[in-house]
């Protein structure tokens, strides 16, 4: 009979090294089956990281969302870029209990308070690129990152255009502004210039004229208001420049006055005014989400699009551009999520 060979003390070591390398190795992340093993284009660039829901977008809308669906147990994670489109806004006003609080510091203390539950994680980065997958969804971020879910809420946001007003853009959310529930208490009864023009004008100044009578509406060209909506604005007082606006002169954002193409000067506190707007990213369209006529994302009550599995909140979603409203539609689409993942699983 054939003795058993010796095991070298160095054999021994080599073995030992090669058995702990194994035990030590990365367990595979949560959410693993047979079926989503095989390899795709997108994988073989990265590592995929699993998890139940992916979020892209952690401002109001995301964040809110993500402490609903960490309060559930979870697992989310949260991909950002870090440029909210109100991040020049000085101040968020009609919110009660953070009346007044800059939106940084308000995102922040949510940001904090959303990742003490451990189940939250977040991504700094830009999502570039999703798509559906048998268990879900599979998203790539631009510096290569790469991770799947079974669920996907598009928090994204909305870009705003702005016009061809030299100053313009510079003064957007702090002395050009959008909504008077928002800041229209601070410029109370001050000189207030609305760009716009048709019924889109006549309508701000109808809405404005409730904080401030001394209104001046900038059609930057020849008026197209009906002669009815023409003598409505004269009755009340408000006038109508249809000159060219040449550019808006102001002080680090903060408006002094309107200049005119034949160079006279209107001087103003604020300026209220609408502006286009187009999705934050394509992302809604590379899965097919269908479209409102003004450019958002359809989603129910539920705040489920029409694509089975994702999800859409705040303001790339809705008209009203408000935190309470980004907050509120968060909170409902976690819920949500979270009630169709307990549905699926039971």
């Amino acid at each position: 009979m054939k003795k058993p060979r010796r095991t070298t003390r160095r054999q021994f070591l080599q073995q030992s090294n090669v058995a702990f390398a194994v035990l030590s190795a990365p367990v595979v992340p949560l959410y693993r089956s047979e079926s989503n093993l095989m390899e795709s284009p997108m994988e073989s660039q990265a590592e995929v990281q699993n998890c139940e829901v992916v979020i892209i977008g952690g401002s109001y809308a995301g964040l809110s969302a993500a402490m609903s669906l960490g309060r559930s147990l979870r697992q989310v994670l949260v991909v950002d870029s870090g440029k909210p489109c109100n991040r020049q806004t000085p101040h968020s006003h009609n919110l009660i209990t953070h009346d007044g609080a800059t939106p940084q510091e308000i995102a922040e203390k949510a940001k904090a308070q959303v990742l003490k539950y451990g189940t939250v994680r977040w991504q700094n980065g830009i999502a570039v690129q999703a798509k559906q997958i048998p268990t879900g969804f599979e998203i790539k971020t631009e510096s290569g990152g790469l991770f799947r879910a079974k669920k996907l809420l598009l928090a994204t946001g909305v870009t705003d255009i702005m016009p061809d007003i030299p100053g313009f853009a510079e003064c957007w959310g702090i002395s050009v502004l959008h909504c008077p529930y928002c800041h229209g208490y601070e410029v109370k009864q001050q000189n207030i210039g609305l760009i716009g023009n048709g019924e889109v004008g006549f309508e701000l100044c109808r809405l404005l004229y409730q904080w401030s009578k001394k209104l001046t509406l900038f059609t930057n060209g020849k008026s197209t208001l009906t002669a009815e909506q023409h003598e409505k604005l004269k009755a009340r007082q408000i006038s109508v420049v249809e000159k060219d606006i040449a550019h808006i002169e102001h002080n680090r954002g903060y408006i002094r006055e309107i200049v005119l193409g034949d160079g006279s000067k209107t001087p103003v506190s604020a300026v209220f005014a609408r502006v286009r707007f187009k999705q934050h990213c394509d992302i809604p369209q590379q899965l097919g989400c269908g479209m409102s006529e003004m450019g958002h994302i359809k989603v129910n009550d539920f705040q489920k699009t029409d694509i089975p599995g994702v999800f859409a909140a705040g303001d790339s979603t809705t008209p009203f551009r408000a935190v309470s409203f980004a907050m509120a539609s968060g909170t409902k689409a976690g819920s949500f999520i979270n009630k169709e993942l307990i549905d699926e699983a039971f």
